[in-house]
């Protein structure tokens, strides 16, 4: 055996049982890249005359670190030395600024004065900082139970990959699928609970890094498309409006994103392109079947919902009230009609039935009216219906009939009986109270 100042060379020597009394633990156990580790080295016996330091499996002069000579203390580096290595006296390795590449197995070789050689094993595991990792997805906007979910965890570094969604550990379910280095998820027939912030993080025994959220938008719907008489209470088949007052109808579904909405009146659309539909003023012309359609630009789906409007009973009921409600003869009275249609087309009076030759007057379109065959010339016609009687004599009194027609070709008849009373001639009592008619009489 010779020792150079280039190192030791074996010659000839005896070989011991490999490493089964000599330990090498790295100092910290858990180094993170650019700390300063110690291969510390116990075990050793007997007077050494050299180490030798190799970074591989082998004790092959490819991995040579460093060769050590007790006695003089010189160090001689070999083909694997990075600057950074140091042996010391009692035959631990220090590596100053370990990087990920410092990573692997490490074998002492020593030597006796008895030209006997034993080696050691070792690990050390430099683990890197982690950069923060980057969600990729294949796309972040789809269709529920139509498309499938892939999300891809980017980072440079081979660390262990934790899932989180909404900021919460992503439970593994049923339908999660990942890779087996956990770096891809997959989720076939996504579903709109699945919506939301999707993390992946990456992390090691000394570093932990999570990426920026990636947010996931599941379109679906519209579903329980529904009509509503206001945004909060919901309607049955039939919505029951009194005459003249306003109604809003509300559409109203689950969908995501909003529909589109159409609106139709008995089977017409409407050239209405909101959520709601106003009607103003409620009258019989506005009496029918309302649909609201609502569709999905995303999904393509579509759903409608209908209802009825009808006017209220009360609002459709006509009436007649004579005014004085008991006239005598010689005075005018009107028939007053309450509740008329206000959609009215045209009208008519008639003296007892219904039929031309009783017929007083007729109302135009144009709203001017025109006197029938039994008119007496006492009578005129108001654009409320209402009929007027001037100077009512006995033979006025009896049956009166009168006859509306809408726009919509409704039509209505309504009977009224009309009570003259008698004019008496005045009392004795009253003609003693008269004065003379000529006083210079007498």
């Amino acid at each position: 055996m010779a020792l150079t100042r280039c190192g030791w060379l074996l010659l000839s020597a005896t070989f011991l049982s490999a490493g089964a009394e000599i330990s090498i633990t790295p100092q910290p156990a858990k180094p993170a890249e650019g700390d300063n580790v110690t291969l510390a080295v116990q075990g050793l016996a007997g007077e050494l005359l050299a180490y030798n330091w190799y970074a591989g499996p082998t004790l092959s002069l490819t991995y040579l670190v460093v060769s050590y000579i007790v006695s003089t203390g010189d160090e001689t580096p070999g083909p694997a030395h990075s600057g950074r290595e140091a042996v010391r006296p009692d035959g631990s390795l220090d590596i100053w600024g370990v990087v990920p590449g410092h990573s692997g197995t490490y074998i002492l070789q020593t030597l006796n004065r008895q030209f006997q050689t034993e080696v050691g094993y070792g690990h050390l595991q430099v683990y890197e900082i982690l950069t923060q990792p980057v969600v990729m997805a294949n796309d972040t906007a789809l269709v529920e139970r139509r498309d499938t979910l892939r999300l891809t965890c980017s980072s440079p570094s081979p660390a262990e990959v934790r899932w989180f969604f909404n900021g919460n550990a992503l439970p593994i379910a049923v339908r999660l699928g990942l890779s087996p280095d956990g770096r891809v998820l997959t989720r076939h027939g996504i579903r709109r609970e699945e919506a939301g912030a999707y993390q992946c993080e990456v992390w090691n025994p000394v570093s932990v890094s999570r990426s920026e959220p990636v947010n996931l938008t599941v379109y679906f719907g519209p579903e329980r498309v529904a009509i509503l008489q206001d945004s909060t209470t919901r309607t049955g088949c039939t919505i029951k409006v009194d005459f003249n007052t306003s109604l809003t109808l509300w559409c109203a579904s689950r969908s995501c994103p909003e529909p589109e909405y159409m609106w139709a009146f008995n089977g017409r659309a409407l050239k209405n392109g909101q959520d709601h539909l106003n009607i103003s003023s409620m009258t019989a012309a506005q009496e029918g079947t309302y649909t609201c359609i609502a569709k999905n630009p995303k999904t393509l789906l579509s759903g409608s919902a209908s209802v009825v409007v009808k006017l209220s009973a009360a609002a459709v009921a006509m009436t007649i009230v004579p005014v004085p409600a008991r006239p005598m003869e010689g005075q005018d009275v009107t028939l007053t009609v309450l509740g008329y249609p206000k959609d009215l087309l045209v009208y008519a009076w008639y003296r007892g039935p219904a039929s031309e030759p009783n017929r007083l007057l007729s109302q135009l379109p144009s709203g001017t009216w025109i006197a029938g065959p039994a008119h007496t010339g006492r009578e005129a016609g108001f654009p409320n219906c209402s009929l007027l009687v001037q100077k009512l004599n006995v033979t006025d009194a009896g049956r009166y009939t009168l006859k509306t027609v809408t726009l919509q070709g409704k039509t209505e008849t309504l009977e009224v009986e009309l009570q003259v009373a008698l004019q008496l001639p005045p009392s004795r009592e009253d003609e003693r109270q008269l004065p003379d008619p000529d006083p210079g009489t007498g």
